[in-house]
């Protein structure tokens, strides 16, 4: 799927939303719907919602922009579409963004949740990111714990790191990186909120590998100069923003990328020290 904004409205108030609790301590409910279009399974995803308040978050635009972050740094990823969409939740009709993905299973895979799978190799001996490194994974590890760090991510969970196998060819990967809404100011929901955010400070995250800080997770990587293929720079602000205007204010573009580019900057700083 290629990575877009539909801004001509569509009407998905077919699709059926289930609900899925957060599992970062944040209030509201997560909802997620699925259908099959030309024999591809497309999962959406419906950013925070309060049965009394309606839609709150802004957690699909974050995939969007986090999305384009991850293409300019070249960084395996699940790409999303934001949709601009007519959808029904529990007889209420809703205009809002929805973001859409395809499911990156390939035919014969299974996909096993990282902390279920360690926990049933039994290999209790190992820290977390040993075990990924002894199954060839620390690459992946290294570029996830940087990317959650350049976006404050808060729910690196061990759900949200997935093991993909396929038993017939007897192969074993790990998925693409995915599920970012819970990232940058994701906890904002008014403009109030937006200017009073401290984008310096570092916030307690859910991480299944590593600590409860991103910043610390950071001395786990020991080659910091071969994460990312590309680097970032200030005219890429253009490019992670583009159509978003009218969909967030500038203001909440403007923290989002501050906030990007100052832990960018830090980061480039520990690569060259």
């Amino acid at each position: 799927m290629d990575s877009k904004i539909i801004l001509e409205k569509q009407d998905l108030k077919y699709l059926k939303w289930s609900h899925v609790r957060s599992s970062s301590g944040t209030t509201g409910t997560f909802l997620k719907s699925a259908s099959i279009i030309n024999g591809h399974k497309i999962y959406y995803k419906l950013s925070n919602y309060d049965s009394e308040k309606g839609i709150v978050g802004h957690e699909c635009i974050n995939e969007i922009i986090v999305d384009r972050l991850l293409s300019i740094l070249g960084v395996e990823h699940l790409h999303y579409q934001l949709i601009h969409a007519d959808i029904e939740i529990d007889g209420k009709d809703f205009e809002t963004w929805i973001c859409a993905s395809e499911d990156f299973k390939k035919p014969g895979e299974t996909k096993s949740a990282l902390d279920g799978y360690f926990q049933s190799t039994g290999e209790h001996t190992l820290s977390r990111y040993d075990f990924c490194k002894e199954n060839g994974w620390q690459k992946y590890i290294d570029t996830m714990l940087a990317v959650d760090y350049l976006i404050m991510n808060r729910d690196r969970h061990g759900a949200n790191i997935e093991v993909l196998r396929n038993a017939r060819k007897k192969t074993l990967r790990i998925a693409p990186l995915f599920d970012h809404g819970l990232s940058l100011l994701c906890s904002c929901t008014s403009e109030e909120a937006i200017e009073d955010f401290d984008i310096s400070v570092d916030k307690k995250c859910q991480n299944y590998i590593g600590s409860s800080s991103t910043k610390d997770n950071l001395s786990l990587i020991k080659d910091k100069k071969s994460i990312f293929k590309s680097k970032l720079k200030q005219s890429d602000r253009e490019f992670i923003f583009e159509d978003l205007n009218g969909i967030i204010s500038e203001k909440h573009m403007d923290k989002i990328w501050n906030m990007i580019w100052e832990r960018w900057t830090y980061y480039e700083s520990l690569c060259n020290s």
